[in-house]
């Protein structure tokens, strides 16, 4: 027969789908009981009523226990947590994320003069915030996006989306990420997809409502989406930046002070001479341009030529003219199109594509810079 102590243990790997941690460590494994016959009952405390991803926790619990020797069986039952308990996970996974105020509390490092702490400001913070920005609408940057932050997801590297571009929000479409955020004690439990954790507003409006807000209103989103998430500390956050150089670019750079700041363009000179303009806004509030990626470069046609529809040369001119470099080139096909429509990225719909191979280029050149570099000492010398 298992004993109570026996049973603990196999739930100990057993991790919340959302929370990505324990389930005993969070104090959601209420009771256990153990019957003559071998019989195992469990009571699972879920952090809300509704909990979306309960039948994965009942799978996931019922996998842990059933190899137990002695176990003939078991049972689940839940319950709910109360607010004070749910502030108290809150509190174990996120901490105070603001004085009673709302500020920030004294000496905690926070990107906006009287905003909420932001997290990835911390002392210590692994993680790096890349804007993916464009001078223009219409060049393919949500995409890019999407795409990119799958790709490094599929490296193994932790990632999230903040989908930024508020008036125009495409994220969630387009990662296939359609369930709703959970909220836990005002802070709220982004849903993913294809290993990508994103939020947007288009979470919170209804489908088809126009989004009609001044500066301090955008301000306040963007806000919320970096402070109240739980982002549990990616690797990469990736932003998706709305077009041009207004309210919402300027405050990131405020929220963000160590973001890298990623150009999207396409070909044609006109487009590259708009989107030198989101360069030139980023070098005007000190967050480094580490790189251009070039989209719809060519097509390729039945014959099998290349057709450069767009033009050619304007993605390595602009990076040329900013010292950095043309970190890819992404075809014109219609499955990139395609995916944002249906939910499933051309990096996950066809890996082995011309494009997605593309984008997994990019994202091993980016997340290069991970990698250890090397520490020189003024005082070592060479005789």
């Amino acid at each position: 027969m298992p004993t109570h102590e026996q049973v603990i243990d196999a739930l100990r790997p057993v991790e919340d789908p959302e929370l990505h941690r324990s389930i005993v460590d969070l104090g959601m494994v209420r009771d256990v009981t153990i019957s003559d016959d071998g019989k195992v009952g469990v009571l699972i405390a879920l952090t809300v009523a509704g909990c979306p991803l309960r039948n994965e926790i009942q799978n996931r619990v019922g996998g842990a226990i059933t190899p137990l020797p002695g176990v003939t069986g078991y049972s689940l039952e839940f319950t709910v947590m109360t607010d004070k308990e749910r502030e108290a996970v809150r509190e174990m996974l996120h901490g105070h994320s603001h004085g009673p105020s709302g500020q920030a509390p004294s000496g905690q490092a926070h990107g906006h003069a009287e905003g909420k702490a932001v997290p990835f400001n911390r002392p210590g913070n692994k993680t790096r915030p890349l804007l993916i920005s464009s001078g223009k609408g219409g060049v393919g940057k949500s995409s890019v996006t999407v795409n990119l932050a799958v790709a490094l997801a599929s490296q193994g590297f932790k990632v999230g989306i903040v989908d930024a571009d508020i008036y125009g929000y495409s994220v969630p479409r387009m990662l296939g990420a359609d369930r709703d955020p959970v909220v836990i004690d005002d802070m709220l439990i982004p849903p993913s997809n294809h290993g990508v954790t994103c939020i947007s507003i288009g979470y919170f409006v209804p489908e088809g409502q126009a989004i009609i807000w001044r500066g301090p209103m955008l301000h306040k989103a963007l806000e919320q989406f970096l402070a109240d998430v739980f982002w549990d500390e990616p690797d990469f956050l990736l932003i998706d930046m709305p077009p041009g150089t207004g309210d919402i670019a300027l405050s990131l750079s405020q929220y963000l002070p160590r973001a890298e700041v990623y150009v999207v363009t396409t070909p044609q000179p006109a487009a590259q001479k708009v989107a030198a303009l989101s360069a030139a806004m980023a070098a005007k509030v000190n967050l480094p341009v580490k790189g251009i990626i070039e989209n719809m470069s060519w097509f390729v046609g039945d014959d099998g030529k290349h057709y450069e529809i767009f033009g050619s040369g304007g993605g390595q001119e602009l990076a040329d003219s900013l010292g950095v470099p043309l970190l890819g080139q992404l075809p014109l096909v219609p499955e990139l199109r395609e995916g944002g429509d249906n939910g499933t990225p051309i990096t996950v719909a066809d890996p082995e594509s011309e494009c997605a191979k593309a984008f997994q280029e990019i994202a091993r050149r980016i997340a290069a810079e991970l990698k250890p570099k090397k520490i020189f000492s003024s005082a070592l010398k060479v005789s």
